[in-house]
């Protein structure tokens, strides 16, 4: 059977899973109505070779370049209503795998919510590239520049599990020293965050600041501190670490590095006043204070740790 045409791939694999709003992707537009709460909008890119592996399962790869963005709704206190997607192909891919692709996608569209209302397709003679657009309504944003002195700090879940994942495939070695259990786990935990959507409508009515870890919790926590003007103070023992990610470190004690710098969490890293703490699994790992000066680390004597980077650059 030939590879389906452009108009083809729009009629036949994305027309099909498209919300409403989408008009039946016969336009050059969606349409959307006017919204009750104000609207948030991100964007986020995924690359084959950077973001995920080329041969990674073509479901995966679209739920993965889905939920990354949900994870930014999310971290604002937004609800999902819709996304677009820009799809550009290289020159080996073939209809089973778009077909997988959309899948996927139309899966965690009706999990989420979070219906396909446009887009693009094309073809590069470079890797693929997804790149996909989320809207949604939130009842207040929640910015990263709202920290404030006093503040506590909390992330929503374990850290490092993804950045371990990702070494676990890059190194043989290391994987054949975890149990089959922690492999499985940590791989994926790489290949598929999960958004914390539940925490959307806790993060409106409480958060002072908040942001998704994409680049590494200790990098991103840096980015949040400079956005409010404030400075922080982390406790390191209290990162939440998941038991695999403890086996992993504890084979190679250089991991926990890997752990706080490395990117690909999605969970929370949030700012919230005293006696605000969110619903568990969340876990407080240290304060904000006032000041200019990056994040302070400390170690189970109160000593300062530093990290040779602070999170995942693609720069």
């Amino acid at each position: 059977m030939p590879r389906y045409s452009e108009d083809d791939i729009i009629a036949r694999i994305f027309a099909p899973i498209a919300g409403a709003a989408a008009l039946g992707l016969k336009d050059d537009a969606a349409l959307l109505a006017p919204q009750s709460a104000p609207l948030v909008l991100t964007t986020d890119m995924v690359v084959a070779g950077v973001h995920f592996f080329a041969d990674d399962a073509p479901a995966l790869i679209a739920k993965k370049a889905l939920r990354v963005n949900l994870s930014d709704l999310a971290a604002k206190g937004a609800e999902p209503i819709g996304f677009l997607l820009a799809l550009a192909l290289p020159a080996d891919w073939t209809n089973d795998w778009l077909e997988a692709f959309a899948a996927g996608l139309a899966e965690d569209a009706r999990v989420y919510g979070a219906p396909l209302i446009g887009g693009d397709t094309g073809a590069t003679p470079g890797p693929l590239t997804i790149s996909i657009t989320a809207l949604g309504r939130a009842l207040r944003f929640v910015p990263r520049s709202g920290a404030k002195p006093g503040d506590d700090i909390y992330v929503s879940g374990p850290i490092g599990d993804a950045a371990l994942g990702l070494a676990v495939r890059r190194d043989p070695a290391l994987a054949e020293h975890l149990s089959e259990e922690t492999r499985a786990y940590l791989i994926g935990r790489y290949l598929l965050p999960q958004p914390r959507l539940d925490l959307t409508g806790w993060l409106a009515a409480n958060a002072s600041a908040a942001m998704d870890i994409s680049d590494g919790l200790a990098g991103d926590l840096a980015k949040l501190c400079r956005a409010s003007g404030v400075s922080a103070i982390v406790d390191l023992p209290s990162v939440p670490l998941s038991g695999a990610a403890r086996e992993a470190i504890a084979i190679d004690p250089a991991l926990f590095e890997t752990a706080i710098t490395g990117g690909d969490d999605y969970e929370i890293l949030i700012a919230c006043g005293r006696g605000a703490a969110p619903p568990a699994p969340a876990c407080r790992i240290g304060e904000i204070v006032a000041g200019s000066a990056p994040p302070s680390f400390l170690d189970a004597q109160e000593k300062p740790v530093f990290f040779k980077k602070l999170s995942f650059q693609h720069f």
